[in-house]
């Protein structure tokens, strides 16, 4: 077997700087929902010291005089020019599997009588001049060298965008050259482990035996310790991007303390999973949502509970479970406290189709209808843009400038956000 891994590099920025090439070469950053902290960052804001994760009031303190253009995230034209990337995969190789929104397995079976160096660097320019997204391909015998093999390719300009790894003197060398934190499958607990046990790269990993990866590990670990000697053991099958469990959670901009403020943003953390059932065709059953306070704040009250709920049918109805998770909400929250974050997690989550409805032929025929209100409401979303139309929950009351007329807003905030460059409306067509 040999595979193919293709990663946009700094995926979010690159979208950007597409419409914007002003900001080639200059730091840029994409921000958190609400505009709380950073998610994405150029190579020049990694350079000057910008840390993922960095609250954004943080950041223009410390770097002022910088010059970081900042941009509200923008995941309709994420989701627009990933899925351009793809297509173009899609045409070029027999089998595509997509594994995040700017990373894609590519199965090259059939094509080693190629120059796959030479193929993989024509694919990034192509990529490159049809979309504007620079990405960086790893290629190798199995998928988690190549995930190997594309952090090469992206780090050292000398490999033109594309590393194979095709020999196992390369590998090695490949492998010596690699934290063990940076191996694919590796999570942050299982690294201090490692560490301890001797562990400091990919390579020292190899060299260990299966018998103590075995004692120390679960199954993941033996698998990624395989996979890193050559041997291909993880099945397309385990790629699939249906989860067992969905969570939405975030930082509030500012701290909350009353009920209805703090509903508004549980009722679009809801309507946010629900979505991402409907699009991997799946229900939840199970509902469970958490708050808590700012526990930087030692100055403050702390507080922290979270509540869960069945479902009569599980469901993927962005209503039923918004009602959920406001009625669990309603459970958990106390007054006097200042409220800094939640969450709505979603699990028991099963394919739609195996779904057996509890209901009776009232019940059933409004749960039809709610569906059906679903499906218009998605429609019309993804032709004009998320957030097109919203439910009343999702939305939180302003006075107006005269200090009495109240409206709507939403209450995500994205006050930084650029246009929907990929929309039609958006393409200025000169005759």
């Amino acid at each position: 077997m040999i595979y193919g891994l293709v990663d946009c590099d700094n995926c979010f920025v690159s979208c950007e700087r597409v419409f914007r090439p002003d900001l080639e070469g200059k730091p840029v950053v994409v921000l958190s929902n609400n505009d709380g902290c950073v998610i994405a960052r150029s190579n020049e804001t990694k350079a000057l010291g910008v840390k993922m994760g960095m609250p954004y009031y943080q950041m223009r303190e410390n770097y002022p005089d910088a010059g970081i253009t900042a941009f509200s995230s923008n995941y309709e034209l994420y989701g627009n020019m990933s899925n351009r990337v793809m297509n173009i995969l899609r045409s070029e190789t027999p089998v595509v599997m997509q594994y995040s929104i700017d990373e894609a397995f590519m199965d090259l079976t059939g094509m080693e009588n190629l120059d796959l160096k030479e193929w993989g660097e024509k694919l990034s320019k192509k990529i490159r001049k049809w979309v504007g997204m620079p990405v960086s391909i790893g290629i190798a015998p199995t998928k988690t060298l190549a995930k190997v093999a594309s952090h090469f390719a992206k780090k050292y300009p000398g490999y033109n965008k594309c590393c194979v790894i095709d020999d196992d003197w390369k590998r090695e060398q490949a492998l010596r050259l690699t934290p063990i934190g940076d191996v694919w499958g590796v999570g942050r607990r299982n690294v201090v482990k490692m560490e301890a046990g001797g562990v400091h790269s990919a390579y020292d990993l190899t060299k260990m035996s299966k018998g103590w990866v075995q004692r120390n590990f679960n199954i993941t670990g033996v698998r990624t310790w395989r996979e890193l000697r050559g041997e291909d053991c993880i099945e397309t099958e385990q790629l699939d991007n249906a989860r067992k469990s969905i969570c939405t959670s975030r930082s509030f901009a500012e701290m909350l303390e009353e009920m209805e403020e703090i509903s508004t943003q549980v009722s679009n953390f809801a309507a946010r999973c629900a979505e991402k059932l409907r699009k991997q065709h799946t229900v939840a059953g199970l509902v469970t949502v958490f708050i808590d306070t700012n526990h930087h704040r030692e100055d403050l009250q702390q507080y922290d509970n979270s509540g869960s709920r069945t479902l009569l049918t599980p469901t993927n109805i962005t209503q039923t479970i918004i009602s959920a998770s406001i009625s669990i909400l309603r459970d958990i929250y106390r007054s006097g406290y200042k409220y800094k974050r939640a969450g709505v997690i979603l699990t028991d989550i099963r394919d739609a189709g195996a779904v057996q409805t509890d209901l009776d032929d009232y019940d059933a025929e409004k749960h039809k209808k709610m569906q059906k209100l679903t499906d218009t409401i998605d429609e019309i979303n993804r032709n004009n843009g998320r957030d097109s139309i919203v439910l009343g929950s999702q939305q939180y009351k302003v006075k107006g400038t005269d200090g009495k007329n109240v409206k709507f807003v939403n209450a995500i905030k994205r006050s930084l956000k650029s246009p929907d460059y990929t929309k039609p409306d958006n393409f200025i067509i000169n005759h």
